[in-house]
């Protein structure tokens, strides 16, 4: 009798195994789909083509890899950031990005750059609660009174950016920074797959920004 058990339960994990394996697959790939088609005309590559919009929000990043090397991801967002102020299509920045540990500040971080490229400094607000896309998305609207807005990042970013900003009704349109290669860039891209599932999750849940806070006005 319990080889007959056993035996039952061995057949129930071995399909069990490859269904889970093929739910997983069929959940990213929809995922990724009604992102990218709920997004498809909102995303831009050129300043002269982008509506205008009061404030951009520029996503953070860190500005140095692991191994200590540039991050070219932050490097591009910085250049995108300038060309679309330079053009005047943003008269605002709201550098939005993590500061959750001693000595690692990705807002202050890009301000600096920004000032070195001639960005005037009361034209920059600094979120140092954006420790996630949907923090930096909701708190554009919770804190800085924004319902309209010009996200900046690459382009897989900007989409999954977008999409949370829909949910929210929020008028927002993504200018996209130059990306990496293939190759320095798989791993990113590999992770943003998964994290258009979880962006679901966090939708399906009403989750929130793990800080809020007093509203912050831009001039």
């Amino acid at each position: 009798m319990k080889i007959k058990k056993t035996g039952r339960w061995r057949r129930r994990i071995k399909w069990a195994i490859p269904i889970g394996i093929l739910l997983i697959v069929a959940m990213t790939m929809a995922a990724n789909y009604t992102v990218e088609y709920a997004t498809d005309s909102l995303v831009y590559k050129e300043p002269a083509s982008i509506p205008y919009n009061k404030v951009g929000l520029l996503l953070g990043t860190s500005k140095t890899l692991r191994s200590g090397n540039p991050n070219q991801y932050f490097r591009n967002r910085i250049q995108a950031t300038v060309a679309l102020f330079k053009a005047r299509k943003i008269d605002a920045i709201v550098i939005s990005g993590d500061n959750s540990r001693e000595g690692y500040n990705e807002p202050e971080d890009m301000q600096a750059e920004l000032l070195k490229e001639g960005i005037p400094k009361n034209k920059i607000y600094l979120d140092y609660a954006g420790f996630r896309t949907l923090d930096s998305v909701v708190r554009m609207e919770k804190i800085f009174a924004q319902s309209s807005f010009t996200v900046i990042s690459q382009e897989f970013h900007n989409r999954r950016a977008i999409y949370i900003a829909q949910a929210r009704d929020l008028q927002v349109v993504g200018f996209n920074a130059e990306d990496v290669n293939a190759y320095s860039g798989f791993k990113t891209q590999l992770r943003e797959k998964f994290a258009r599932v979880k962006l679901f999750l966090d939708l399906y849940t009403n989750k929130s920004p793990k800080y809020l806070g007093e509203k912050i006005i831009i001039k």
